[in-house]
């Protein structure tokens, strides 16, 4: 019988990991979408849309649709998913993977100021600057909304949900970004402080590069830590080798 890996995705390494899947031969391969992204890239093998209800809908379709491996490979900040899909692992005994590309780190001339939370990003910001570049996706802006002192230019993939700050510019683009156009978004909307989650990867670091040029703090939001007894494969190849088709 053909192993079949379920792929949590809705990251570039999820979509790279199912290609690899997808070209050995008698290998089922269907990726989970959460549906919060409205127009996600192409995907080989079988895709599905939407939640489980949870650990215990997860484990059930995991023992259903006859699962062999489960691959969380979605966002760093997939927090619950990451917790859920742990959980359902556990429950059903179908041994899992966690995929993780590793964080960002500082280097010399970087102003980076680490924080647990938006929360605390927010705290933060009226001491550094007054023109915010907020790149940390579309969900969670409630945060800054009481920052009424503050101008944010919001950038994200689709349309970010309120409640907002009052005085906020969408920008809706999606990566992969350069540092040349990185700093001409800084330069022209006159940013003097960065917000960002460490989601990691090359795609949305050339921001990371802008800001050190030109000298902008840049307040990074820390990952929250993976559960307990859950440690993280780096990328697809680990991944591969892990299940032994390397």
């Amino acid at each position: 019988m053909s192993p079949h890996v379920l792929i949590l995705g809705g990251t570039a390494e999820a979509r790279a990991l199912a290609a690899a899947l997808c070209a050995r031969p008698g290998v089922r391969v269907t990726t989970s979408l959460a549906g919060r992204v409205a127009q996600p890239g192409a995907l080989d093998g079988e895709v599905r849309v939407g939640g489980f209800g949870g650990a215990p809908g997860l484990a059930r379709w995991l023992r259903d649709e006859g699962v062999d491996v489960l691959v969380d490979a979605t966002h760093p900040f997939a927090e619950a998913i990451t917790a859920n899909a742990a959980d359902a692992a556990r429950e059903s005994g179908v041994p899992a993977v966690v995929l993780r590309r590793p964080g960002w780190r500082p280097g010399p001339g970087d102003r980076w100021h680490s924080v647990p939370s938006l929360d605390a990003a927010a705290d933060l910001l009226p001491l550094l600057g007054h023109r915010v570049l907020l790149t940390t996706g579309r969900l969670g802006l409630a945060s800054f909304a009481h920052l009424t002192d503050l101008h944010f230019v919001v950038r994200s993939v689709d349309p970010p949900e309120p409640p907002m700050p009052p005085d906020t510019h969408v920008l809706l683009a999606r990566g992969p970004f350069t540092v040349p156009g990185e700093t001409a978004l800084l330069r022209e909307h006159r940013v003097d402080v960065l917000v960002t989650k460490d989601s990691g990867g090359a795609a949305t670091a050339a921001k990371l590069t802008a800001a050190r040029d030109l000298g902008v703090p840049t307040v990074v939001v820390r990952r929250p830590p993976l559960p307990d007894g859950v440690t993280a494969v780096p990328d697809v190849e680990g991944v591969l080798e892990r299940l032994e088709l390397g």
